[in-house]
């Protein structure tokens, strides 16, 4: 039986800002960690760590839809946890959030709660970690009333590194090392830990300008991109196993 311990001291609470994502081809990965490092500060409390998302959608992948489609108001609800599980034992921090976006402003909502910790076990995943009746009222006090029931859709996991842009106190991060599997049996073609090319840079601020020093990323010649790992990991399982380019986001191919 899940255990789920929600304190006055874990009130959800939301965040706001402005966020900007750059591909980066895998060639480029080390050379944009290089340049990091030359203008940002590593976060003082979590430098480096993996970072594991489990996804809720529709039946009819609503959230993905409308991901995948650019729309200009999109919601995602996810449990994240931020660490590998074979140093636990018992019970576990994780995190329910709603994260919606409004164009290029986006907001996210965070309760933490406790789950045994082989809930989070990737053949358990299924289940949802928590009970359905915490995680749909946990939303909705969020503010969010989903039409149709939630139901777990795709594990992610990834390598965040996190930094503290110098002049300004922007935060940036790198992720990359990409993977997931699919906990939704009904999708894909069983296969698990498919790993995405290359990784992406978020920038979160509450400009929509670049801090000076972050233009630099100029240099690698990058664009500003809508990549969501949600759509581009489910995309690479819906595709045909051998499908060229499957495993790059949508309109990237090897030649980057």
């Amino acid at each position: 039986m899940i255990n789920i311990d929600q304190t006055s001291a874990n009130k959800a609470r939301v965040d706001q800002r402005i966020e900007r994502k750059f591909f980066i081809p895998p060639r480029h990965i080390g050379f944009a960690y290089a340049l990091l490092r030359q203008f940002c500060l590593p976060d003082a409390q979590y430098p480096a760590e993996q970072v594991n998302s489990l996804y809720f959608d529709t039946a009819d992948l609503e959230q993905y839809s409308r991901s995948s489609s650019g729309e200009y108001h999109k919601d995602k609800v996810r449990i994240r946890w931020y660490y590998t599980l074979d140093a636990y034992r018992g019970e576990v921090p994780v995190f329910l959030e709603l994260k919606s976006r409004d164009g290029f402003t986006s907001y996210k909502q965070r309760q933490e709660l406790l789950a045994p910790v082989q809930q989070l076990e990737t053949g358990r995943l299924a289940h949802g970690v928590i009970p359905a009746t915490t995680l749909i009222n946990t939303i909705i006090s969020f503010g969010y009333h989903p039409e149709m029931p939630l139901a777990p859709v795709i594990v992610i996991s990834y390598w965040r590194y996190r930094f503290t842009e110098i002049l300004t106190g922007t935060r940036v991060t790198l992720d990359y090392n990409i993977r997931s599997t699919v906990v939704r049996h009904e999708l894909g073609y069983g296969e698990k830990e498919l790993k995405l090319a290359g990784g992406v840079i978020e920038v979160k601020g509450h400009k929509i300008e670049l801090p000076v020093t972050l233009r630099c990323m100029r240099l690698l010649d990058l664009d500003w991109s809508r990549f969501s790992k949600y759509s581009s990991c489910l995309d690479a399982h819906l595709a045909e196993p051998g499908t060229e380019a499957r495993l790059w986001p949508s309109g990237r191919t090897n030649e980057y």
